[in-house]
């Protein structure tokens, strides 16, 4: 219920109330200065119980965290730990105030629970617009967090909410379509896995029978108490309304953010290893929002590390210094680009100006089906191996299996791979259509694959891209080297057995190989798999086995009929089938 409280140093509003201009009334828990007077404030909005505790409602990442970087206990008790937004603990002496929202229909809020929606965006809006004028406020809003938190951040910029002065989103999808839902036009199963475990269990009307605040010991999802039928009536059916939208029509363009209308001030934090959310939003954000001042910041591990690290939290606080609070940070002198450069036992960190870097060697290796390599086309720009005619013109390969892999010769000399990676394909398929996965990845020189934590499996591959082949149609004028942009607006079906050129994104990524390792391509029909065993994390709702909760196997959106049949690869010219990488001289920043 709503009260108000001193503790731990702050000042503690439980359950504030902000009401909706359609009457609904959500629920706030806002941290403040102990001190009267007038704060930024750092705002959140999301579906995951504000009430609940990091600790309790995702144990596995928490004790994982915290056993791995004890640094982010510096500073606080956690007691007050919230599932991807930042700790009251260390932000409120620093004299920021912290408001966490729950969503409209979770947690302590009422209403129809719509995850991403349209009426998400708008409360949001009108959350921000309520807190700056709020007598503790100075009227400059933030917004931070990780994932959802981040996402949404995108979508309310694109309304320019006139109090939002500053954003920070970590790790945060933007494209409703291309990030979140449908990699290359296949279904991915994220939502539909994510949602049940979650978002469901801290709906608005679980009540007495769901989880309580280990702070205040209320039910975290309010004390209305309604039935299993009459909540599931009053949410989204989030798997019916994906498959009602294979393409990408107004149902996702509204969802997603725009770009020419994101002109507020962001940092915007990737993930290498965040194949199938995670990087590919914020470097979309960092290329293409309107805003005249961004940054882009990359890094590696699990999905919550650096957020809550020293390292993260120092970046964030001196972002968030310069444009809520005025103060000489340093920041107005931040290089643009910040990276976490990855090596295969390391991360080093350097800065850059531009993204891609403006230094690229855009470098194209060649399939070659005669001995199954890669050969770079022009060798003598780089020094691999030379090329030659292949001895058959294809391969063909059952996409439920292993596909196939196309190997380097053991470098000559350490390279680095960084920016947006894309690969040409001819393909031909015994039916209609059919799925390509694409994997990235590096050998060491006894053949083991060199795998890394990734933000939500440890153990993925370098890099991840997906196409379906009658989504194949690009929109030239966005298309871009390494990253090709298909609009999914129409379906393009395949003759069977008649070949057609296709080109894949591959995500984002970065690795330094080193001397004798190869780079890798394999082309297969279904979801990468680590050699090793699953692994399991208490408090994780999915199975890790590569790639974590992204997986891409509904039995209506593939068919086995027709996504199951064998898939040729054509190479009858030799720039059929080809790897284009991001290659990075050696000899650091520009």
């Amino acid at each position: 219920m709503h009260r108000t409280e001193n503790a731990d140093g702050m000042s503690i509003e439980w359950d504030a109330p902000i009401p909706m201009d359609d009457g609904i009334v959500l629920r706030a828990d806002v941290f403040r200065p102990p001190t009267p007077g007038r704060y930024p404030v750092l705002l959140s909005y999301g579906p995951y119980a504000k009430g609940l505790a990091f600790q309790e409602g995702f144990s596995g990442g928490w004790d994982r965290l915290v056993n791995v970087h004890p640094d982010v206990l510096e500073g606080t008790s956690a007691k007050y730990a919230n599932f991807e937004v930042i700790d009251p603990e260390q932000w409120v002496p620093d004299g920021y105030v912290c408001v966490r929202v729950d969503a409209r229909g979770a947690g302590s809020s009422p209403g129809f629970l719509d995850p991403k929606s349209i009426r998400e965006t708008q409360d949001i809006y009108q959350c921000i617009e309520w807190a700056a004028v709020q007598p503790w406020c100075s009227g400059k809003v933030g917004m931070t967090g990780i994932s959802y938190f981040a996402t949404n951040q995108w979508y309310v910029a694109s309304l320019q909410p006139p109090h939002l002065t500053a954003i920070c989103a970590w790790e945060g999808a933007a494209d409703y379509y291309r990030d979140n839902t449908h990699h290359g036009g296949i279904l991915s199963q994220f939502l539909t896995t994510l949602y049940p475990w979650a978002v469901w269990r801290v709906q608005h009307g679980v009540g007495e029978r769901g989880l309580r605040s280990r702070v205040t010991g209320e039910p975290v999802a309010g004390p209305l108490e309604l039935s299993d039928e009459e909540r599931a009536a009053n949410r989204v059916d989030i798997e019916r309304s994906l498959l009602a939208h294979p393409l990408d029509d107004e149902y996702y363009s509204k969802r997603s953010a725009r770009w020419d209308k994101v002109t507020v001030p962001f940092l915007s934090a990737a993930n290498w290893g965040g194949q199938g959310l995670h990087p590919r939003g914020n470097f979309e954000a960092f290329t293409r929002a309107a805003s005249s001042q961004k940054w882009l910041e990359v890094h590696g591990l699990s999905h919550w590390t650096h957020f809550y690290t020293a390292y993260g939290v120092s970046l964030q606080k001196r972002f968030f210094g310069h444009f809520l609070k005025g103060e000489d940070t340093g920041w107005d002198r931040q290089p643009p680009v910040q990276l976490q450069v990855r090596h295969v036992d390391r991360f080093e960190l350097r800065h850059e100006q531009t993204w891609p870097l403006e230094r690229t060697r855009w470098t194209r290796f060649r399939l070659d089906p005669a001995d199954m390599s890669l050969c770079i086309e022009d060798s003598a720009s780089a020094g691999h191996g030379q090329g030659r005619s292949p001895a058959r013109s294809s391969i063909t390969y059952d996409p439920m299996g292993e596909g196939v892999t196309f190997r380097s010769p053991p470098l000559a000399t350490e390279t680095e791979i960084t920016g947006p990676v894309s690969a040409t394909l001819v393909v031909s398929s015994a039916t209609r259509d059919a799925d390509l996965f694409l994997v990235l990845r590096v050998f060491r020189p006894d053949g083991e694959e060199v795998v890394f934590q990734g933000s939500n499996d440890p153990h993925v591959p370098v890099g991840l891209g997906w196409l379906r082949a009658s989504h194949r149609k690009l929109d030239r004028a966005l298309s871009q080297p390494g990253r090709p942009w298909h609009t999914h607006d129409e379906l393009q079906w395949l003759e069977p057995g008649v070949p057609v050129p296709v080109e894949v994104e591959i995500w984002p990524t970065c690795i330094v190989v080193p001397a004798g390792y190869r780079i890798g391509l394999t082309v297969r029909g279904c979801d990468y798999r680590w050699s090793g065993p699953p692994v399991r994390v208490p408090g994780i709702g999915y199975e890790m086995s590569g790639v974590g909760p992204f997986l891409h196997s509904h039995p209506v959106d593939r068919p086995p009929a027709i996504y199951g049949a064998p898939v040729t690869l054509h190479f009858d010219q030799p720039s059929s089938a080809s790897l284009l990488l991001p290659v990075i001289p050696v000899g650091g920043a520009a």
